[in-house]
């Protein structure tokens, strides 16, 4: 026994001085000795993870944790069993007092982060003095996690002022190095930038995250997800290149389950943007094997469908998942309804006694606006007027036709396709000024030799400004109707031509006279109404609407298909990479005084 005890002890001894050698393949080895020596010790165990962590052996370290869960209470966090968690960590705070103290702290404050945002509870107020950048930046994720966006914020600009005060005290720190901490602070800000429907900033500090390419890979995976969540189906080129990022060595090891189920399905619904079918289908039949009681691989599905045209197997498919999980139903018999809505302008378009009067096609517009497939409604429109271009050329009907159309697409801000219809408005009447004011602004965006060209159509402003021919009696009483008249105005009498001059000034003034009050003037406003121009100004145009499904839309997807702000994978709710003592890391590392360099 004593020979075996010398053993362990020497054992010690080479793991404490490769540890400190940063070698941790031969610390292993002698972590591996002891742990066949004195199996389950706790200390060893601990010793083994770190070494496999700082190795890369995230797999492996993992299977440690889970095989020897009942004695490593300090890592059932990345087991996401957090109530465990923190009643481990608040016996350890409440009972322990070294140089780790704060660390301690910094990890409970990650668990109650992880508690509010994961599991949506409302832990009691634990008193951690937000003392330090880590802290203040947990006790913000906390106030995500309920709902407080503005207080986040708040807190997380505290968080960065608090970290720049730190790192301004050691000189050989770069601003590059400040920056590359602060990447997780800012990958958050812009997380509650796009929860308040700020996408633009958001993409603009996401993308900056991007660029400084920082270590922490579950950083980089969440910060790419947000920014596909925003591209939704635009961008997609931007997406594809993004979505490489989640796919990074090591993030299933660095981010909750439930982020991870967030970009797996992102994913999905990128594959379907793209036209990737198969690859569609193939992730979300995963998703559905791993969550089958979840409505959203179900729905990405349908989706998919819809796409195809096959609405028939997309209700079958909703009918099958409310049957098996009645209670998920609500939200999918609302989106088995608005695919019978589909199929109703299917059989509507079926008709071909009334496929082309004024009545169906407004009815058809109508309703596919109503479900968001802008595209459909410009094809009702489309085949409209080929009908009419053949059957009635240049008719009354024929004309509105194409007006509407027109209007339409530009509502939609599908300007280019409203060229051909403006441009066929306007040969039909040179003298449409509307018209042609509208073609040039289309043409502004996609032509512009083209709307230089058409704008010498234009009326010369020396001919409408043409100040001889204007009438100033009518005008003085235009602008008299649009405004205020004076109380004793009789439109029968003349007006007085002294009416511009002061009144000391008229021939029939005559001074005041004592005793009597002063005579009150009407006024009335001398200003003109001028006309609005602004829906022809293609810099003032409002966007097309969002195309991607709104919820329980059978057009691309239901309510959880489409990249939501409830769907945006939020950063890494916990600062440090591992918990327990020395978890809390720094890039780069700065040593505080009288520290201690364990490991």
């Amino acid at each position: 026994m004593s020979s075996g005890g010398g053993s362990v002890a020497s054992l010690w001894t080479e793991v404490n001085r490769c540890g400190q050698n940063g070698d941790f393949t031969r610390a292993l080895k002698a972590a591996n000795k002891i742990l066949h020596e004195v199996k389950e010790d706790v200390t060893a165990l601990h010793c083994k993870i770190v070494c496999l962590v700082q190795n890369c052996s995230f797999k492996e370290a993992l299977n440690v944790m889970n095989t020897y869960s009942k004695v490593l209470g300090r890592y059932l966090y990345r087991m996401e069993r957090y109530d465990e968690c923190k009643a481990v960590y608040t016996d350890l705070i409440r009972n322990s007092q070294d140089e780790y103290e704060e660390e301690r702290k910094t990890n409970l404050s990650a668990v109650v982060a992880a508690m509010s945002t994961w599991e949506k509870a409302s832990p009691d107020d634990l008193g951690l003095s937000e003392t330090t950048y880590e802290l203040s930046y947990n006790a913000a994720c906390t106030l995500i996690g309920r709902g407080q966006l503005t207080e986040a914020l708040n807190k997380l600009q505290e968080a960065e002022e608090l970290c720049r005060v730190f790192f301004s005290e050691d000189s050989d720190i770069t601003e590059e190095d400040v920056e590359s901490e602060l990447a997780v602070i800012h990958s958050q800000m812009a997380y509650i930038m796009q929860l308040q429907g700020r996408t633009e900033e958001a993409l603009q500090l996401y993308n900056q995250v991007i660029k400084l390419k920082p270590s922490d890979v579950g950083l980089l995976a969440v910060t790419a997800n947000n920014i596909i969540t925003i591209n939704k189906d635009q961008n997609v080129f931007d997406s594809k290149k993004k979505v490489k990022l989640t796919n990074a060595d090591g993030v299933e090891y660095k981010l909750a389950k439930k982020q991870l189920q967030a970009i797996e399905f992102n994913k999905a619904l990128l594959a379907m943007y793209t036209n990737q079918a198969d690859q569609c289908r193939k992730l979300t039949s995963g998703l559905q094997s791993q969550n089958p009681g979840h409505p959203r691989p179900v729905l990405i599905q349908v989706a998919q469908l819809c796409r195809e045209k096959q609405h028939s197997k997309a209700i079958e498919l909703l009918q099958r998942f409310s049957d098996q999980h009645p209670d998920s139903a609500s939200g999918i018999k609302l989106t088995m309804a608005q695919l019978y809505l589909s199929q109703a302008c299917d059989i509507l378009r079926s008709i071909e006694d009334f496929k082309h009067k004024q009545g169906m096609i407004s009815a058809l517009v109508s309703m596919y606006s109503h479900e968001e497939d802008i595209d459909s409604a410009i094809d009702v429109f489309s085949q409209a007027i080929q009908y009419y271009q053949s059957e009635q050329p240049g008719s009354s009907v024929h004309l509105a036709l194409v007006r509407e159309a027109a209007d339409f697409k530009l509502k939609y801000g599908r300007k280019k396709e409203a060229i051909s219809d403006l441009e066929q408005l306007w040969k039909q009447n040179t003298n449409d000024i509307h018209t042609l004011a509208q073609l040039i602004s289309a043409y502004s965006l996609v032509d512009q030799d083209k709307a230089k060209s058409l704008s010498k159509h234009l009326p010369s402003p020396e001919r409408d400004l043409n100040i001889s021919e204007w009438d100033g009696e009518s005008l003085f009483f235009s602008c008299l109707c649009s405004g205020k008249l004076p109380k004793n105005y009789d439109p029968t009498a003349n007006p007085d031509p002294e009416r511009w001059l002061p009144m000391r000034e008229r021939t029939y003034y005559r001074g005041r006279k004592k005793g009597k009050k002063k005579e009150q003037v009407g006024k009335g406003t001398q200003g003109a109404t001028s006309g609005a121009a602004s829906d022809l100004d293609a810099s003032k145009t409002a966007s097309s609407p969002p195309t991607s499904p709104r919820p329980g839309s059978a057009q691309a997807s239901a309510s959880t298909s489409a990249p939501a702000a409830s769907n945006v994978v939020p950063p890494r709710q916990q600062k440090p990479a591992t918990a327990g003592p020395g978890a809390r890391k720094k890039a780069p590392q700065k040593k505080k005084k009288g520290s201690k360099s364990g490991w």
